[in-house]
């Protein structure tokens, strides 16, 4: 993964860069290529800083191997048989949902509002429940210690997850902030304001290229 080319493509708009002078980075975003471009320091010492980090970070520093399996999820906590998805579904519905059956455990329709696109859908089969900070990333920075209990939890908190498009939760897969950021921009600083929030309640490590999306967000959002 080339950590400074992902970075080149988050600055532009986390900068707010224009097309001649340089940002307070050492830094502009050429609206030709539309990438940003490093023309002195701090911003050539920023990206090598994160290619560090991210070194050091790489998968295989942790302990166990990440298996989605050992991170139980959509568990029925209350016993009522909706499990976490369903629950999630029917509470953040904008109207009253639809069943599949009498017994009311399965969730077939409702409307429902996508922050990372700004779409808005009707039936539950074209929703994924994205956790925000996904699991395999929570795995990478601290979660590899984890009791399966601890995992489950996690797995399925409230805080941590949002109702989106199945088409974005895979585009997202378990990218960080530096990665990958909500395809609707008007999101970005909730966004950037509950990842860290997530990671801080869990305790979970951050990277150094993570670190820097994250408090060029927090800037801009001000």
């Amino acid at each position: 993964m080339k950590v400074p080319f992902l970075l080149c493509l988050l600055l532009p708009a986390l900068a707010f860069s224009h097309g001649g002078g340089l940002d307070n980075q050492g830094g502009h975003f050429n609206r030709k290529t539309n990438i940003y471009e490093c023309h002195k320091e701090p911003c050539f010492s920023i990206h090598q800083q994160a290619k560090e980090a991210y070194q050091q970070a790489k998968p295989g520093t942790f302990s166990r191997v990440y298996n989605r399996k050992d991170w139980p999820h959509w568990i029925d906590a209350d016993g009522d048989c909706q499990n976490t998805r369903q629950e999630l579904l029917i509470a953040t519905s904008k109207v009253p949902v639809q069943f599949k059956d009498y017994r009311r455990c399965t969730v077939r329709q409702g409307k429902w509002y996508g922050v990372y696109t700004g779409q808005t859908f009707d039936l539950a089969s074209d929703v994924d429940i994205d956790h925000i900070v996904p699991l395999a990333h929570a795995h990478r920075y601290g979660a590899d210690q984890w009791t399966k209990a601890q995992r489950s939890v996690f797995a399925n908190d409230f805080e941590n997850l949002l109702v989106v498009s199945t088409t974005t939760n895979q585009a997202k897969s378990d990218k960080a902030p530096h990665e990958w950021l909500p395809p609707q921009k008007s999101y970005w600083c909730d966004y950037g304001k509950r990842w860290p929030r997530v990671k801080d309640k869990y305790g979970l490590r951050y990277s150094g290229q993570e670190r820097i999306a994250l408090d060029s967000l927090a800037e801009t959002c001000l």
